[in-house]
């Protein structure tokens, strides 16, 4: 008998020797699970994997409520719940999170959900560390390809722009570099966006000073000046025939910064020949485009 006890002992593989002894009177017998690393190592992937998977979703919620409140203004909880697709008690929680975390904040009388102070102040941190030039390269070089003329992005110089950036395309038949170079900005079409976006009063320093003429297309009197601005506000771009230079059309489109405020111009520059006034319009929605993407790329949301 005990050899056959012993056989079962070591026929049972895994387990220790004694685990099915018999245990003396009054007391449980306790066996033990065989000790195997791969499981163990296994089970613990496993609820590594769930709790990560997990705590990645929780975040790209969070990020996703940002996002909405950011488009929609505000938001009360079952709307946000919606748009997530999630229970009102999870959307709760989240915006839980993100109100004691000062990103969202509550309007008590309503309940509604708006963006917080505290993203504000990720904001400005980030819009420090951001570079016009640095996140302009890749959207000026796509610009020049898509249109096949030469692409520049410009910024405000006191009373002047400067180009700061500037990429060419297949069709530029040109070689001059306008990098580095101040232009007029009411004989450009950059200089007329930057221009027709300052505070009023500085606008109209500018505007009513006298207006040097280059070509005989340059605007040099306020009023035509004012209302050429005017549609640069209302159409989101500005266009120029031969005002800087004859045989030279440009188009432009103002860059944001994550507060709205207008930073710079991105546009596109070529022969009149071939960026005939007609086409101006069609290559001003592209060039508004690419301000778009580097708007985004300078942290502005809308």
């Amino acid at each position: 008998m005990r050899n056959r006890i012993q056989a079962g002992e070591r026929a049972v593989k895994g387990f220790p020797a004694d685990a099915f002894r018999r245990a003396p009177r009054g007391h449980r017998v306790v066996t033990q699970r065989p000790m195997s690393k791969t499981s163990d190592t296994a089970d613990d992937r496993s609820e590594e994997r769930r709790g990560g998977a997990g705590s990645v979703q929780s975040v790209d919620r969070a990020v996703s409520v940002l996002e909405i409140l950011a488009k929609l203004g505000e938001a009360g909880v079952t709307e946000i719940s919606e748009e997530l697709g999630v229970h009102k008690s999870t959307a709760f929680r989240i915006l839980g999170v993100l109100e004691n975390r000062g990103l969202v904040e509550q309007e008590r009388e309503r309940g509604k959900y708006y963006l917080g102070a505290g993203v504000l102040r990720l904001a400005g941190a980030a819009a420090i560390r951001l570079d016009i030039s640095q996140e302009g390269q890749p959207v000026c070089r796509a610009l020049a390809e898509d249109t096949g003329e030469t692409a520049n992005i410009a910024v405000l110089d006191g009373d002047a722009a400067v180009n700061i950036m500037q990429a060419r395309g297949s069709a530029a038949v040109t070689a001059y570099n306008w990098l580095g170079r101040r232009t007029p900005l009411h004989a450009t079409a950059s200089g007329k966006v930057l221009l027709a976006y300052l505070p009023a009063p500085r606008r109209e320093t500018l505007v009513t000073r006298k207006l040097p003429r280059f070509t005989e297309h340059t605007l040099t009197t306020a009023a035509g000046l004012r209302e050429q601005l005017t549609a640069a506000l209302e159409d989101g771009f500005a266009c120029t025939s031969e005002e800087l230079e004859i045989g030279l059309n440009a188009v432009a489109a103002p860059v944001r910064a994550h507060d709205g405020a207008v930073i710079g111009a991105i546009g596109v520059s070529g022969p009149a020949y071939r960026m005939e006034r007609q086409l101006l319009p069609e290559l001003a929605e592209r060039a508004a485009k690419a301000a778009a993407d580097l708007s985004r790329r300078m942290g502005y949301p809308g």
